[in-house]
């Protein structure tokens, strides 16, 4: 399996979107500040994920989350979590 995911940062609450194979290893690693992109944004909450079969299909729905038509869909999606945040 592999994995889309968007983490928010505890400190500054602003959003990292990715693709792994293993999402809990690559959460403790953002956690732990190793990732070059996002080790001065402190500590993460997982806020989505979506799994898919293929690697492609991940990257591809990364890509697309990321996007602004991908932001405005996980706004949506997530506007009661969000809102209680």
């Amino acid at each position: 399996m592999f994995y889309t995911y968007v983490l928010q940062s505890l400190k500054d609450k602003r959003w990292y979107t990715g693709y792994t194979s293993d999402l809990r290893e690559r959460l403790r690693i953002h956690n732990e500040r190793t990732v070059q992109s996002t080790k001065h944004r402190g500590q993460f909450r997982l806020l989505y994920y979506e799994a898919c079969l293929n690697e492609d299909d991940a990257r591809a729905r990364e890509t697309y989350l990321k996007s602004g038509m991908g932001k405005r869909y996980l706004k949506n999606r997530l506007k009661r979590s969000l809102a209680n945040l």
